[in-house]
């Protein structure tokens, strides 16, 4: 009985230490190098960053791809973290934002969220444009339950919060 006791306490640990090892709260530092046109490339140093730079308030950036593993309730979510591999996929949104580049040209931005619950998912958006100084609101329509949501934009964007 002391064995099976034990070698249950010992998959716990391991099972716990697998998923505590697949967080990723923060991004490394990297430069971001955006095509504007034929003749300007947008250059930006990231620092090392958290992906969540307030509670439930996501900060993504040209290139990345999240998988973002939730707690929820029945009627709102909890509480969200990145993590590195998408273990639980009906409990893991992915969030995507890509550019679109055609001839050394920046020529839209793209947003992919994809929704693994049961319910839609609404969420608000503002994005960092490039040549402006400011935070600016989008609107962005609810991705459908259990589909893939796709927001476009004909502008260089270096950054968007959710």
């Amino acid at each position: 009985m002391k064995r099976i006791l034990l070698i249950t306490v010992i998959l716990g640990l391991c099972f716990g230490l697998t998923y505590a090892q697949n967080e990723r709260p923060s991004r490394s530092e990297y430069t971001l190098k955006l095509p504007v046109d034929s003749e300007l490339m947008y250059e930006q140093k990231v620092e090392v960053s958290p992906y969540f730079v307030k509670e439930n308030v996501l900060q993504i950036y040209p290139g990345e791809r999240l998988f973002i593993e939730v707690k929820a309730s029945k009627k709102e979510i909890i509480s969200m973290k990145v993590v590195k591999e998408n273990l639980n996929p009906n409990l893991t949104i992915e969030v995507e934002l890509t550019q679109s580049v055609k001839d050394g040209k920046g020529e839209l931005m793209m947003l992919k969220i994809v929704n693994p619950f049961k319910k839609d998912l609404k969420y608000k958006a503002m994005m960092f444009i490039v040549g402006q100084d400011k935070w600016i609101n989008t609107t962005v329509l609810p991705v459908k339950s259990k589909l893939t949501g796709y927001e476009t934009w004909m502008k260089e964007i270096h950054n968007i919060k959710k």
